[in-house]
């Protein structure tokens, strides 16, 4: 079974170390970090600072990014 890791990252910091997840196939790895980040994305947003940025990143077992999700707090010009 193929290894996905999850990493999550803030402007502040260089972010949570990888979470390793065995999963089925890229599927499988969308819906899990869909999840994931549906968990988490509450509490971040309530912490973001303006023109800031929180993201989770999929890598794949070769450490290549797959998915990214971020959300992004700006200033409009």
């Amino acid at each position: 079974m193929p290894r996905y890791y999850l990493r999550i990252r803030n402007d502040h910091d260089s972010g949570a170390p990888d979470q390793a997840i065995d999963l089925a196939d890229r599927d499988a790895a969308w819906a899990e970090m869909t999840k994931v980040c549906g968990d988490l994305v509450g509490s971040a947003a309530r912490t973001l600072k303006q023109n800031a940025r929180w993201e989770m990143v999929l890598l794949d077992e070769t450490e290549t990014p797959i998915f990214r999700i971020h959300l992004l707090a700006e200033i409009p010009d």
